[in-house]
């Protein structure tokens, strides 16, 4: 008689840096697996015939044959297995919310915790990335020439993905870097650059062409790369980068930033380190970080390691109703980050020099639920108070750059300013022009943008092959 599996109810623990310390530092917070608790992690998982953890992957990792390669300590195959499917793996193992994806489908989590789906992936691909990468065989040139408006994680797996089918690809990214939101909108210590650049350096082993600097809709439109650059396909994925404010007295003021410019001053313009690099930011004492997702939580964050005595999150709703992943939450706390919940500003109120010194707010109390199902926040009449901050960070959301949409020919655009595209092939209402990520949907995830960019590839590489036809 076989003998019947063990069960190990809980996950293992990620190791991570003490939270007094990393609270003033921009190392990496989670450590990650070492090969031991891998091995043990992924022999928790019960190898499920009908594998439902994979219906939660947008990339459709083949999600039990890697963990039982891991199981098997062939570290090397459960890898190859990885990317058969996903071209980020270190990436997507440290910032997506598997939370709500891969491990909400797990077996093991109907009665105990869910399998570390995406901590074994981190491992899998931080073991690769420290012995060398294997660059992935590529099909036989086809001919054909795509342009990829943006770097993100949309723009670089749909890259991958034609690079492997022996299309001639360029990417064209507006900043002096690649990587998109990667680099400019995740902070080093979730999300180290050096990783994010190693992702970027296997783009370039497939052969993809990177071209920094290069604003599309500025130095050439996307009708412009189709009709004099000779390009077959074009791919946009240029994200979501327009913040929103909230339209309240005094958003202007000095000290006023949006998360997007304050992220992107920290993360890619090494603002935390200033002055040995050049670019500078000011954080006072008391900062507010107006929202509740994870850009909110970067943000608090952020300030804390930038020098703040006080880092608020200042949200309408309950904790329950928090968009951001539990983990960041959690780790907000445990750093000393403080939370003014069912709170909202009504003014930001600035001294005799323009600058910030506090806001006006006022507190809510829930009703019942609105459209997206979460209670609706109720102002409380008479409750208005006074909140002493020295420096407002926006994070109520971003949408679409409006530049290459606005420069397109032929282009069809959602009421947002977003472009409507087919979810199923990326196809946008110009032939030969394809779509996805958040400058469709809106700000999402960075695994759906990949998804996105994935569907895309596929749909790109038929209508080249069928062009001539």
């Amino acid at each position: 008689m076989a003998e019947k599996k063990q069960i190990i109810p809980e996950k293992h623990p990620m190791p991570a840096q003490d939270p007094v310390e990393r609270a003033h530092n921009f190392n990496e917070v989670a450590l990650g697996y070492d090969e031991e608790t891998a091995v043990a992690e992924a022999q928790r998982c019960l190898q499920c015939k009908k594998e439902p953890c994979r219906q939660g992957c947008p990339v459709e990792v083949l999600i039990p044959q890697f963990i039982k390669l891991v199981a098997e300590r062939d570290f090397a195959g459960a890898i190859r297995k990885i990317k058969e499917k996903n071209a980020l793996p270190a990436v997507c193992g440290r910032v997506c919310p598997q939370e709500n994806q891969c491990e909400k489908y797990c077996t093991m989590g109907k009665k105990y915790q869910p399998v570390a789906i995406g901590r074994l992936e981190r491992f899998c691909a931080d073991w690769e990335l420290a012995r060398g990468v294997e660059a992935p065989a590529v099909a036989p040139p086809t001919g054909f020439k795509v342009a990829i408006v943006g770097s993100g994680p949309s723009g670089l797996t749909c890259a991958a993905d034609l690079a492997k089918k022996g299309h001639d690809v360029t990417i064209f990214e507006a900043l002096h870097v690649a990587g998109g939101v990667l680099m400019y909108g995740i902070p080093e210590f979730r999300l180290p650059k050096k990783v994010v650049q190693a992702e970027v350096e296997n783009l370039k082993k497939l052969g993809v062409h990177i071209e920094t600097n290069a604003v599309v809709g500025k130095f050439a439109t996307v009708d412009e790369l189709m009709e004099e650059e000779g390009f077959d396909a074009v791919y946009i994925g240029t994200g979501a980068g327009l913040p929103h404010f909230m339209g309240i007295p005094g958003e202007n003021s000095c000290g006023v930033y949006s998360a997007n410019e304050f992220l992107t001053r920290t993360n890619l313009m090494k603002a935390y380190c200033f002055p040995e690099c050049d670019t500078p930011i000011k954080v006072g004492k008391k900062v507010a970080v107006l929202g509740g997702g994870n850009v909110a939580m970067d943000g608090a964050r952020t300030a804390l390691r930038l020098g703040a005595e006080e880092s608020w999150i200042v949200y309408r709703r309950s904790e329950k109703e928090l968009p951001a992943r539990h983990e960041e939450v959690e780790h907000a706390i445990e750093e000393g980050v403080k939370f003014a919940l069912l709170t909202s500003p009504t003014e930001i109120i600035a001294d005799e020099n323009g600058w910030v010194k506090a806001m006006r707010c006022i507190k809510y109390e829930l009703g019942e639920p609105d459209a997206s199902g979460r209670c609706r926040p109720v102002p409380i009449e008479g409750s208005e108070f006074t909140m002493e901050v020295d420096t407002v960070v926006v994070a109520i959301g971003q949408g679409p750059n409006p530049l290459v949409p606005r420069t397109t020919k032929g282009l069809e655009l959602g009421k947002k300013g977003n472009i409507v595209a087919n979810l199923e092939t990326g196809a946008t209402s110009k032939p030969g022009v394809y779509a996805g990520g958040d400058v469709v949907t809106g700000a999402a995830t960075v695994i759906l943008a990949m998804g996105a960019g994935r569907v895309a590839a596929n749909s790109i590489h038929d209508y080249l092959m069928n062009k001539n036809k």
